[in-house]
């Protein structure tokens, strides 16, 4: 979406005020102003402040809702892939890039005896605003997965991010190849 756009809420809709991340609920029938559109995200203008609702959350703002759907094994235990299914559909609220393809993510542990997932993950930049919302995205994308049922996310920034930790692709797109 490249041009604002104002709209009415439908329904309660869950969103993260930016960039602390605390959730606020935007109630039906609410006019918000829709700033952007990116890896099934929105950034909206509610009350004078910015916020961030989740793609799973659009029918709530009258557009197409997000679907993330996984296949339950049966066998009660967490999938790894699938907790990177679930990474890759996270995006930098600034880059259209996923948090996976961008080498952001660097430790994935599973404790399937008691459902738990930790993610250690960093940013592009130590003081990035945009942090605890990030935060909040991994943990309601990856929450998603079947029998997940806690997920913790630990900001890192031991290697320091750079840009040889994208992917080729990742490079590709956002002109970072050379």
């Amino acid at each position: 979406m490249s041009e604002q756009r104002v709209v009415a809420t439908v329904r309660d809709c869950p969103a993260r005020l930016v960039p602390v991340g605390t959730p606020v609920t935007i109630p039906a029938h609410t006019f918000v102003t829709v700033t952007q559109a990116l890896g099934g995200n929105f950034t909206l203008v509610y009350q004078g402040n910015m916020v961030r609702v989740d793609g799973t959350e659009a029918d709530a703002l009258g557009m197409e809702k997000f679907e993330l759907n996984f296949t339950d094994h049966g066998d009660g235990k967490i999938h790894e892939e699938q907790i990177w299914q679930a990474l890759e559909t996270v995006y930098d609220p600034e880059i259209p890039v996923n948090l996976k393809s961008l080498g952001l993510i660097y430790n994935v542990a599973i404790d399937q005896e008691k459902g738990h997932v930790k993610i250690d993950m960093t940013l592009t930049a130590p003081g990035c605003g945009m942090g605890p919302v990030l935060v909040g995205d991994v943990k309601y994308r990856v929450a998603m997965v079947p029998n997940v049922k806690s997920v913790d996310v630990e900001l890192v920034f031991d290697p320091p991010w750079s840009r040889h930790m994208m992917s080729e692709e990742a490079q590709l797109e956002t002109g970072m190849f050379y």
